[in-house]
């Protein structure tokens, strides 16, 4: 599972990013803006049409094929599952053109949405099954407990940012029966839930927390991003007779895990 060559900035985007695309997001910034001023005026009622429902679809067809399938992600189920799940709707609407990038993208208070090659291939490394209960630390937009929903029994979710957790709440719900919102601490996890088959988390803290160890369960995953917030490392955590055996994936960017008051663990 090991990408070689590639280095990775924030949610695990390719820290090598083409100019090219940075250029083409800050444009389409600009033209949002300067749209949005026409706009107002002309007193127009509506702002102009984002791509229709057949667009979206083959905008994540293309990125399944370019991005996911191309670096390596074979499992079919979370293939399908990425097809399946309409990312444009888990980023703010004058984001939604960008959605299917190959990019992480702001959805406010200081957080993002993970790459799409990143959000599949934390999928893939759990190894999802229809039978499985899974934890997940950092619930953002929301996109990456879609995925989830899809492939697994039940999707428990935690979001320290409570704006974030409630909109990620009513969107998730009327999608999805099996997924649980809860705002809260992430790194106490969710014991009264537990034990979870495999443990997704989305944040990085500088060491494993000992309370989502625990509530691993025997023989089940987590997938977590570890190390300071210039660096860290994307690792697998398999609960071998109570201890963790550790595989490391690729280096990758986050943003930190941290307590309610702000700081990061």
């Amino acid at each position: 599972m090991a990408i070689t060559g590639l280095k990775r900035r924030q949610d695990g985007e390719p820290i090598e990013a083409t100019r090219a695309a940075r250029r083409t997001c800050g444009l389409a910034a600009i033209v949002s803006v300067s749209a949005a001023f026409v706009s107002v005026l002309l007193s127009a009622p509506t702002c102009a049409a984002g791509p229709g429902n057949a667009d979206y679809a083959a905008l994540r067809e293309e990125m399944v094929s370019r991005q996911i399938e191309a670096r390596g992600i074979r499992h079919p189920k979370v293939l399908a599952a990425m097809r399946k799940v309409e990312r444009h709707l888990f980023v703010p609407e004058h984001l939604r053109k960008e959605a299917y990038g190959d990019h992480p993208l702001p959805i406010g208070e200081g957080q993002t949405i993970s790459q799409p090659y990143i959000v599949a291939l934390m999928t893939e490394v759990i190894a999802p099954h229809a039978g499985m209960k899974v934890l997940e630390i950092g619930t953002g937009s929301g996109y990456q407990a879609a995925v989830l929903a899809g492939l697994c029994k039940s999707v428990y979710t935690i979001e320290i940012v409570e704006v974030l957790g409630m909109r990620a709440q009513k969107l998730l719900s009327g999608l999805y029966g099996n997924v649980h919102v809860k705002i809260g601490d992430g790194y106490q996890g969710w014991p009264e839930a537990a034990p979870f088959d495999a443990v997704v988390v989305t944040c990085a803290p500088t060491k494993v927390p000992s309370p989502l160890v625990q509530q691993l369960a025997e023989g089940g995953r987590m997938v977590i991003p570890i190390g300071d917030a210039g660096f860290q490392e994307l690792v697998v955590l398999t609960k071998q007779k109570g201890r963790l055996v550790q595989d490391r994936i690729v280096p990758v960017r986050f943003v930190p895990m941290v307590d309610s008051a702000g700081k990061t663990y």
